[in-house]
């Protein structure tokens, strides 16, 4: 395959590997898929405005979050089913925010267990989780998180109910999921994902949530019951405060958009927002979560950290989005397409690639420090 020069790269390298089914899960929204070209957009109302002759010899892109300092402000995003699209997907990815001392948001939905994560590595998995329509499960995933010493739990809120994901819908990848003959005729046109497929033999089990299915569940069986359980339309502000009250450390709440939600988050005692509109994977007509993010800063000032999710391509995203107020981004498509594509190489690659672009950035921009930058970097595009 083609080196990959940026993230887009991995997309299509993706492509190539990944029969259609797969693929499209990863890269699909919901409805008219309009949010995700809203999220890109939203870039490109902005332009960044460069100083000269300033001396950027030294160029610095930590970021402290929640009393840890991590070698770039990026991390990666939870995304479900890893396994699906690469056998031990997920380990990989936690591999590669340790190498790359990032934060790596371990999904609930994931196929690694949410101590096997921690072990791999330590100082840089956090633990996201929806709240289900069991309070025992609840409080069982965030002593689970707490006994594995995990270091932030993050709760996802944008998901009361499944979206209309449309390319799934159409190519049978729904619940319960049943391996009809069309998809296999279609999986076979990628012979080197179905052998991998096969050897792991076959859908990969919900590690996570294993201990709650009966004795001896299949991977679907548990699959299965985790849609029973999640999305739980019944989740409120006194769910947030219940988990809160049980969580000793840094909590973050995921999927924020509207400022008066923000302000609430920082009453329950959240530490962190994620401005995120899930990548436009459930509401189609959301706002994009940069346009959004100047209002909802200037409604919690310093009272919380801020981070952007959703559309986020390119290092110059990342300048853009600091300087708008969010301390850091993270990215979830792309590093499954490249974990997908290339493995640990890709999961590697990918970090690799935004934290070289960030810094080319800073050094154009005259602005040595990503600490340092604020709105005298900005303008609105013409």
């Amino acid at each position: 395959m083609p080196t990959p020069i940026n993230l887009h790269d991995f997309r299509a390298l993706a492509q190539r590997r990944l029969p259609k089914i797969a693929f499209d899960f990863i890269d699909g929204g919901a409805d008219d898929e309009l949010g995700m070209l809203r999220n890109r957009d939203a870039f490109s109302k902005y332009q960044l405005l460069p100083r000269y002759l300033v001396d950027v010899t030294h160029r610095d892109q930590t970021v402290e979050l929640f009393g840890r300092q991590y070698s770039s402000p990026i991390g990666i995003s939870p995304t479900g089913m890893a396994g699906l699209f690469r056998t031990g997907a997920d380990a990989m990815l936690a591999a590669a925010a340790k190498k790359a001392n990032v934060p790596f948001l371990l999904s609930s939905a994931s196929n690694l267990k949410i101590e096997e994560a921690a072990a791999i590595a330590p100082d840089n998995v956090w633990f996201q989780m929806y709240a289900t329509s069991d309070a025992r499960i609840n409080h069982d995933l965030v002593k689970r998180a707490r006994d594995a010493n995990v270091g932030v739990l993050v709760i996802t809120v944008d998901v009361p109910v499944n979206s209309n994901r449309e390319r799934n819908r159409r190519n049978g990848f729904t619940r319960p999921f049943r391996m009809t003959p069309s998809i296999m005729l279609d999986a076979l046109t990628k012979p080197g994902w179905v052998i991998e497929y096969l050897k792991a033999g076959g859908m990969p089990m919900m590690s996570n949530w294993q201990p709650y299915a009966k004795p001896d569940a299949t991977a679907d069986e548990v699959a299965d019951m985790y849609g029973t359980l999640t999305p739980a339309a019944m989740t409120n502000w006194e769910t947030v405060a219940a988990i809160r009250d049980q969580w000793t450390g840094p909590l973050v709440i995921k999927g924020l958009l509207h400022p008066d939600d923000a302000t609430q988050a920082v009453k329950l005692g959240a530490q962190g927002i994620i401005v995120s509109n899930h990548g436009a994977r459930q509401l189609d007509n959301a706002p994009s979560p940069l346009t959004m993010l100047p209002s909802i800063k200037a409604a919690v000032g310093d009272q919380a950290t801020l981070m952007l999710d959703s559309g986020v391509r390119r290092g110059s995203d990342v300048v853009l989005a600091k300087c708008l107020g969010a301390q850091s981004c993270i990215f979830g498509r792309p590093t499954l397409y490249a974990v997908a594509a290339l493995g640990q190489d890709g999961a590697d690659q990918v970090l690799a690639i935004m934290r070289k672009e960030i810094d080319a950035v800073l050094t154009q921009i005259g602005c040595g420090e990503f600490g340092k930058l604020d709105g005298r970097y900005l303008q609105p595009s013409s």
